[in-house]
Formats: C-alpha cells, sequence, structure tokens
C-alpha cells in the first residue's frame, strides 16, 4: 500500500460506525480501544474490533488498525492477545511508547506473526528515545500524541511542537520508515484552521494526518495535495530531466537559470507521485 494520507478513528464501543469509516474514504480506519473509549465499555469495544476484524472478508478498501490500550496496563496486554489470531488485522496503533524495550510484549502476543506496529510518541521519555523506538524491528511508523505531550510538558505554545515534530520525523527518516502523519485536529468545525495546520505540517517534512471525524477527510486529502504552481515546477523539472537523461547522477540547468540535481529530481516526481493520489 502507498504512504496513507488520511486516516480515521472511530470508537470501538460503536459498531454501528464501522461502515460509515470504511466508506469514508479514509486510507486507514483505526478502531479505537483508548482514549475514545469510556474505561466501563473498553471489554466491549474490544470484542466489537474482534469481531468485525474476524467478519471483514475479502481484503478490499482502508486498511484497518487497533489503537489498543496502554502496554503497561493488563488490559493493553488482554488487548494484545485478543488480536493476535485476529485475521483482518493490518497493523496496530501503540499508544504511549516510551522505550524499545515496550515492543517485547508485542512480540510474546504475536510471535511469528508479522503484524506492523505504530507506534505513538507520547511523553518526553518517548521523545528520548525515538530513535531506537523508529529502528525496532516491528515499527512501521511514528506518529505523536500531542494532546497527551502538551499535558505532560506543559505547552501551551502550538509552535513550541515544531521542535518535537521535526525530531520526529527526522527519527522515521533515519529508520528508514514511511513520513510522520499529523496528530488529530480536535474542532471538526473548523475547516479553514484544519487546511492551514495541515499545510504548516506538510512544511515540516509530515505526511497525511489522523481525523477524529469522517467531515475532515476531504479537507485533509486537499490540504495535502501539491499546488497547482508546485504541480507545474515539477512537471517542468521532471520532463527536462527526462529529455537528458538524468538519472541519480549528474545536473542540468533549466532554460530559466535554475539549476538542477537528482536530489531536485526526486523531490519532483514525489509532488507529482502525491498530486495523482490526492487528485
Amino acid at each position: 500500500m502507498s504512504t496513507p494520507i488520511t486516516w480515521l478513528y472511530v470508537p470501538g464501543d460503536r459498531p454501528e460506525r464501522f461502515a460509515k469509516a470504511v466508506a469514508s474514504g479514509a486510507d486507514v480506519v483505526i478502531i479505537d480501544l483508548e482514549d475514545a473509549v469510556d474505561a466501563a465499555r473498553k471489554d466491549e469495544a474490544r470484542d466489537n474490533a474482534v469481531r468485525h476484524l474476524a467478519e471483514r472478508g475479502a481484503r478490499t478498501g482502508p486498511a484497518l488498525h487497533v489503537r489498543v490500550n496502554d502496554l503497561a496496563t493488563r488490559r493493553g496486554r488482554e488487548d494484545l492477545r485478543a488480536l493476535a489470531d485476529a485475521p483482518g488485522l493490518d497493523a496496530l496503533r501503540l499508544p504511549k511508547i516510551d522505550s524499545a524495550d515496550d515492543l517485547a510484549v508485542v512480540d510474546e502476543a504475536f510471535g511469528d506473526r508479522p503484524t506492523a506496529a505504530h507506534a505513538l510518541i507520547e511523553s518526553a521519555r518517548g521523545l528520548a528515545n525515538v530513535e531506537a523506538i523508529a529502528a525496532h524491528p516491528r515499527v512501521a511508523g511514528l506518529a505523536l500524541g500531542e494532546q497527551d505531550l502538551a499535558a505532560a510538558l506543559s505547552i501551551g505554545l502550538e509552535s513550541a511542537f515544531d521542535q518535537l515534530r521535526l525530531r520526529v520525523v527526522l527519527a522515521a527518516a533515519a529508520a528508514g520508515l514511511g513520513p510522520v502523519p499529523m496528530s488529530v485536529f480536535p474542532d471538526v468545525r473548523d475547516e479553514e484552521g484544519l487546511i492551514a495546520s495541515c499545510a504548516h505540517g506538510r512544511g515540516l517534512g509530515m505526511l497525511g494526518r489522523t481525523a477524529i471525524h469522517p467531515r475532515q477527510i476531504p479537507a485533509i486529502r486537499a490540504a495535502f495535495r501539491p499546488t497547482p504552481e508546485e504541480i507545474g515546477r515539477a512537471r517542468e523539472v521532471v520532463d527536462a530531466a527526462d529529455r537528458a537523461g538524468l538519472d541519480g547522477v549528474g545536473a542540468l540547468a533549466l532554460p530559466d537559470g535554475r539549476f538542477v540535481d537528482a536530489p531536485i529530481v526526486t523531490k519532483a516526481r514525489g509532488i507529482l507521485a502525491l498530486a495523482d493520489r490526492t487528485s
């Protein structure tokens, strides 16, 4: 599967919403057993998730992930054991990962089953260990839990998150993982704010975003779509490189005097591919 752009959370205790989430157009649907579910209904939510995964049938539509409870708790470990044999599970979403050692319980529950995990970095300790977490063989992606980080670190300025985001983006890239998606935008009515926030995150090297409501999906997809100007410049670069036979090495000058080498061509091809995926 190509890199997801849209990730949609759906509460595990609301099974009547699962089909709507799958039909929302999201690239990934995340059945949430953690923050979105009241403590009294967490066992029910787990049962709903396992049942839905078992009934999934043919692998069509979005990827299905499950966010389990904190792995340091009994409930989190029970979530893992219940999901270990679920046939329709594409990946786990693991909250509050503080070190690579936290992944040991996943290996114990899943054994040789090659189920990927997306680690949520939600604490100062997790940030301090993010490079080792990213390098763990079961980790397929990283994400920031910004609401938890804001509380843990007493962050009040939105701009203060940029350094943390860049650190996670760098750790993911160094480990050969895919781009880091943005954390949820909590105001489902503020589409303008959502789009502006996505544009800022894209400038930091992030790609895609988790959503808490289907209405956010089109705005997120549109926000990560390259602008017509970006597409035009990228097309000019790629066309010139193709004509010159520039393939991984060398450089050339465009008619307007701009210097183009292999990294610029690679970036331009990425922009055109992203434009195709979000059109």
